[in-house]
């Protein structure tokens, strides 16, 4: 069949500003090693219930991608269509009930019985030397790889083959595989599923990845090898660009280089105000390689480590050694600069496979048993990590921040933990410094309302403005039909902000702000007039928010940041950050 090679653009949203051109590589599920073994024969009803689940899971992503496909303005009803018979092939059709015979009459696993079923239905299709049917073949192939993908999830990386400088075309990227991501091999990513504040959207951000999500029919008519642009900005994908649209974007991605470049050269200068006031700015960490990046930004510290990589994508839990080792590394490496640890925060969206059962389907996961609620609830879960961070506090300075912190209770919780683990340690003639100083992530508007209690109780604050958005204004930000609602400039969310940072202020404990909002350059002027005096961002954020800042007087960010918070409209406030913004830039 001949190939189109037209010029084909997509619109989505934009999750990860920034232009990346390469070819395109589309995550299938064709390729996915299958293992193959026998299992007793009363075995087999639990290895097709086991099959059951999986249908479950690939039917729901289905229809995820079918309501996404129905908001498409043009092109959609092919979709749906093509959907909608992907779902009928998971209901009582000949390639489920092969499987399910297969596994009952020859005793083995669903993922194998499930690829000799796609190979016996492809061969079938052949021998009828017909397009129509070998493209139902095909079709046959794409959801029992759906279905493999399902089953095998937990040990797929979807990143193994991809070629040096390309770009990721998938339905989804979850927080597992967005772990994988090696910015050295991959130059931006598209996605049907997803929102500006997902998870994958974060750690694009944290890479320097360009992105967009909602893409409803993201790889029809485009083929791996195709040249494609990532406009992360404006939210689109443009597949075989003709010249003239190629080298616009060539020169947009020279222009950024040397803007950057500009930016570098701010490394080693202080982040002051014009006035004289100096502002730390700290990095988040995803992962131990993005320590890299947080020297070449001349960050002064890491404001937030997130630990999570040391769970994901295994099936044993690390024990207190291995975290201890992984974090003294980290530590050794920033030379005497801070580092701040957040606890396990998995739950909600991002799963670790490690914990087994520990950490169930829930109605609503992300208000569910995650964070420190698991910590509390698995306690010996939360003092393997707190001995861990103990034992490396004596390499350097270093502190606790406590995710999903709701109440003083919790707070006074761990503290009783971090005490009894202090005292194991003892035993074990294990020499310490005594405790790291222990602070509370303010992410709920609980948390923010009770500011002033926690500050007599917490050494520090953090706040997290990703989930604090999140559960003040009640939108899921890995939901892209709710992303254009997601505002972290809300009034509300503003005012809960101030009035935390008011709390730590009149107990004189150090409060930073962690979340995406602290890279956000426009937002500077604002958060330094709200009172904050610590920022932690992704290191490729950095330069541009010291640039600010060396622009910004604290009296003028006090009186931008009054006339923030007399807006009542989310339009409107905006506008005067996009024009302060604007100025500020000359």
């Amino acid at each position: 069949m001949k190939q189109n090679n037209e010029q084909k653009k997509i619109s989505g949203i934009g999750v990860a500003p920034g232009v990346a051109i390469g070819p395109a590589y589309i995550i299938e599920q064709s390729g996915i090693p299958v293992p193959e073994y026998t299992i007793d024969e009363d075995q087999t009803e639990a290895e097709i219930k086991r099959l059951q689940g999986a249908i479950v899971k690939v039917q729901r992503h289905l229809g995820q991608l079918r309501k996404k496909a129905e908001t498409l303005p043009t092109g959609s009803e092919d979709m749906v269509l093509l959907l909608d018979a992907y779902k009928g092939m998971l209901s009582g059709s000949r390639l489920v009930r092969g499987v399910e015979e297969i596994i009952t009459n020859q005793h083995i696993n669903a993922e194998a019985a499930i690829q000799k079923q796609i190979n016996a239905l492809k061969a079938d299709f052949a021998a009828m030397n017909d397009a129509y049917l070998a493209a139902r073949a095909d079709d046959v192939g794409e959801v029992g790889s759906r279905l493999l993908r399902s089953l095998l999830q937990q040990n797929y990386n979807p990143f193994a083959e991809a070629p040096e400088g390309c770009i990721i075309l998938a339905d989804e990227i979850t927080p597992a595989d967005a772990a994988l991501l090696d910015p050295g091999r991959v130059v931006g990513f598209a996605t049907v599923l997803g929102g500006a504040e997902g998870h994958a959207a974060i750690i694009a951000r944290a890479l320097g990845l360009p992105a967009i999500s909602g893409v409803g029919a993201l790889t029809h008519g485009i083929h791996s090898g195709d040249i494609v642009i990532i406009d992360g900005r404006n939210g689109e994908l443009i597949a075989r660009p003709d010249v003239q649209t190629l080298v616009a974007y060539k020169r947009a991605v020279a222009r950024k280089k040397q803007e950057e470049k500009r930016l570098r050269a701010l490394r080693d200068l202080p982040a002051e105000t014009i006035d004289g006031k100096p502002i730390s700015l700290q990095a988040n960490m995803e992962l131990p390689r993005d320590i890299d990046a947080v020297d070449d930004a001349g960050a002064s510290g890491v404001g937030l480590l997130r630990t999570e990589f040391m769970f994901m994508n295994r099936s044993t839990l690390p024990d207190e050694e291995e975290q201890y080792q992984t974090l003294k590394t980290i530590l050794e490496r920033l030379d005497g600069k801070p580092l701040t640890i957040r606890t396990l925060d998995v739950g909600g969206e991002k799963i670790a496979s490690a914990l087994g059962g520990a950490v169930g389907e829930s109605v609503n996961p992300a208000l569910g048993l995650r964070a420190i609620r698991l910590g509390l609830k698995r306690a010996k879960l939360l003092d393997t990590q707190l001995a861990a961070i103990l034992r490396v506090s004596v390499h350097g300075p270093v502190r606790i921040l406590i995710p999903m912190v709701s109440s003083v209770t919790q707070i006074k919780q761990v503290r009783a933990h971090l005490i009894q683990v202090e005292r194991r340690l003892h035993r074990r003639g294990i020499k310490l410094r005594g405790l790291p100083p222990l602070g509370a992530m303010i992410e709920i508007p609980a948390a923010a309302l009770v500011a002033d209690s926690l500050a007599r109780v917490c050494d520090f604050f953090s706040i997290g403005s990703n989930d604090l958005t999140q559960y003040t204004i009640a939108i899921d930000r890995g939901d892209d039909s709710v992303a254009d609602l997601y505002d972290p400039f809300h009034p509300a969310v503003l005012r809960l902000i101030q009035f935390t940072v008011a709390a730590a202020w009149r107990m004189n404990i150090p409060v930073s702000l962690c979340g995406e909002m602290a890279g956000d350059a426009r937002a500077t002027a604002l958060l330094l007039g709200l009172g904050l005096r610590e920022l932690s961002m992704s290191p490729l954020r950095l330069p541009a928010v010291k640039n600010e800042i060396m622009k910004i007087s604290l009296p003028d960010a006090s009186d931008f940041a009054e006339t923030i918070l007399n807006k009542t409209d989310h339009d409107n406030i905006l506008a005067v950050l996009q024009a302060h913004f604007a100025d500020s830039r000359g």
